[in-house]
Order: C-alpha cells, then structure tokens, then sequence
C-alpha cells in the first residue's frame, strides 16, 4: 500500500503522470517517466480494431496486465475491470480477486454508472485498492458527449465524485468534464483526481500512450500527439521493403 499512499500525497503537490500500456516495451518505457500505469480496456480499440470497450474479456484484461505489471519496478499498476465483470457485490469481489491475484496488480479501475458504490466498496472492503472513474466512461456510453456542462448534471458529477471517495476509492479519472466542474471536483476531494480532456486543473493527467504517439490513428480534441510514431515505423517500413527488393537484405553479416 506504499505505492497508494505515494499517489494520494501526490495531492497538491505536483502533477501525477499517468499513461496507458499493454505490453513488455511499453511498461518497461513508462515505468521511467509515470506514477500510474495503466492497462485499459481500451487496449481493445487502440489495438485490436474493436469499436468500442463494451465487449472487453477479464481474460484479455489480465493477460496483458500479467505482461505490463512482471515488467514495472517504479510505477502503480492499475489494471481497468472490464465491463460486465462487476453486475454485482459478488461478482466485483470474485473478478477484482481474479485480476489483482493474476496480474499482481496494485489497483483496479471501476467506472461509476450512478449506483455502484456499494460494489466500488466491497473491492475495497476486501483490500483491492480501487481507483474510480466518473465523467464520460466509455463501458456504458454509446455516444460521446462532454460531461459537466448542464447544471444538473455538474452536481451530479460532484454527487458521484464524493461518494466514490466515499466507498474508498485513492483516486478518481475525470473523463471529458469541463473545467468549472473539473475545479470544484478536484477542489472538493482529499484524493486526487486524474484528468483525460478535463482541464491543466486536475491533480494529474492521463492519455492512451497509442493516441498520444500518434499509432491509434484516434485524435480526438484531448489528445496531443507528442510525437508521430506512425511516420517513422512506416519509413523503416519502406527501407526494409526497398532492401528485400533490391536483394540487399540479409546482408552475409545477417546470415548464419
């Protein structure tokens, strides 16, 4: 519970750097630069073509948590709970053991519909550290759309940001929210909160490492691409495919 307390006292301190990853390379790359790494279910989109998360099997999720945990020495390692894998107090507890136990992760992520507190609780309750998620989360929405922006619904996310601290949660993502409400979340927790699309105002910030390096090929508004890895394998690509051509590939050095 170190790495937990780490993340909390983070708080007001200095900014938390989060990203995603879903394999060896990438951990063992993040592990130098992030607090929290985290394997999310949108490694199904990012990488596998699905169109959404809402299909994602525990499976899929603890086989590529087992490959980015075994090769993480520094980072908090959270692994997201698929959708469908917590219906229920039972079911939450039976998965959240299966993916914390196999993966040898320090957290799972649990994305709020409104009514699961009582559930995000009994993970907790059972020592399974959880980080919540509220805004726009993509395992139950179909259509996307910036959250925060309507008063109601601004003291709605505050409702669930305060109950999610409630049932334990160490920090909580803030997906798609808009400022104002980002401020007054982040402002009205003990525990920080974790941004994607919602503002420099947030305790730390999170994107999908695919988006931001340019490989997904998904850029939306929040996303800022570092760097366009896309180019630069496509380049190496073309060398390659120019070598084999030309017989110039494999060289005698490249031969046994």
């Amino acid at each position: 519970m170190k790495k937990i307390k780490k993340i909390i006292n983070l708080k007001n301190k200095r900014p938390i750097v989060c990203l995603t990853a879903y394999s060896k390379p990438f951990a063992k790359i993040l592990d130098k630069y992030c607090d929290i790494v985290l394997v999310g279910d949108s490694l199904v989109t990012a990488m596998l073509g699905m169109k959404d998360t809402h299909n994602v099997t525990i499976e899929t999720m603890i086989q590529h948590g087992i490959s980015v945990k075994s090769n993480l020495n520094n980072a908090l390692c959270v692994v997201d709970m698929p959708a469908n894998s917590y219906k229920s107090i039972k079911q939450a507890k039976k998965n959240a053991e299966l993916i914390f136990n196999q993966t040898k992760c320090d957290a799972v992520k649990v994305e709020c519909n409104g009514r699961n507190y009582d559930i995000i609780k009994s993970i907790v309750d059972i020592g399974i550290p959880v980080m919540g998620h509220i805004g726009f989360t993509p395992q139950l929405f179909k259509k996307f759309k910036t959250q925060g922006t309507s008063e109601k619904n601004h003291y709605k996310l505050l409702d669930q940001a305060n109950r999610n601290q409630e049932a334990g949660v160490f920090s909580i993502v803030l997906e798609c929210v808009n400022t104002a409400t980002a401020i007054e979340i982040t402002k009205l927790l003990k525990i920080p909160t974790i941004g994607i699309g919602a503002s420099v105002n947030c305790d730390g910030q999170i994107l999908v490492t695919d988006d931001m390096i340019g490989l997904s090929g998904f850029y939306p508004k929040f996303v800022h691409k570092f760097i366009n890895l896309n180019n630069i394998i496509e380049i190496g690509i073309k060398k390659y495919r120019k070598a084999v051509l030309s017989k110039k590939f494999p060289k005698k050095k490249h031969t046994f």
